[in-house]
């Protein structure tokens, strides 16, 4: 049985590259730097944001960029742009839950960026049994250590366990993890042929399809 759904945040539980590259954008002008194209912000994408941002502003101050993210990521999380879960991903959770699945995120995002996504109050709160961030976690995607935590946590296998995500690098770190991996591709940045190098379990089309993806990969498993 798939006891264990990790899911990636950016662009897989929530549509955000778009917004990101705004957000981003919005700090570098804030700090006096020329924005980004589009095009580098999509090839850097999947990457951890201070990983990034050098390719995307050669020659930036990271410590001056971090600083006033941090008051632009509190706006843009405030005005309710940012990390906007549908209401059909939010059913899809709820059914993997009920189906018996425990419900994980786990992303390269720094602490201070899922920060919110951890408030009591929030609507993610009742749902998840765990979140593995930057903070918590000792290696990032694309390494397969990302997963280490997670399986000395829960104490299960690796074929026990799925991730869900939206870049090559997810897959890499899933395959070479040994957990079975499903590509979202609903936010359009990616395609079937950008995970030609990787092993991919199932590709959806929309994150809701995740609830019947998962139940197929364990059914053909099971008959296997």
């Amino acid at each position: 049985m798939i006891r264990i759904v990790a899911i990636d945040v950016d662009d897989t539980l929530c549509l955000t590259e778009a917004v990101c590259f705004e957000l981003e954008n919005e700090v570098l002008a804030r700090i006096g730097r020329e924005p980004m194209p589009r095009a580098v912000h999509m090839s850097t994408w999947g990457q951890p944001l201070l990983d990034a941002m050098p390719q995307r502003s050669p020659g930036l101050d990271l410590e001056d960029f971090t600083a006033v993210y941090q008051v632009v990521l509190r706006e843009y999380v405030a005005d309710g742009r940012l990390d906007v879960i549908a209401p059909e991903n939010l059913e899809a959770l709820d059914e993997l839950a009920i189906a018996g699945r425990s419900i994980m995120l786990l992303t390269s995002r720094t602490e201070a960026e899922v920060e919110h996504l951890l408030a009591p109050d929030h609507v993610l709160a009742d749902r998840l049994t765990a979140v593995y961030h930057g903070g918590n976690m000792r290696f990032s995607k694309p390494d397969a250590r990302a997963f280490d935590e997670l399986l000395a946590a829960t104490g299960l296998q690796p074929g026990q366990c799925l991730y869900v995500g939206d870049s090559p690098s997810d897959a890499q770190a899933a395959n070479g993890a040994g957990l079975r991996f499903i590509a979202c591709l609903q936010s359009g940045v990616r395609q079937r042929d950008d995970f030609d190098a990787y092993h991919v379990d199932a590709f959806i089309d929309a994150f809701p399809d995740v609830v019947d993806a998962v139940a197929h990969l364990e059914s053909s498993h099971i008959q296997g």
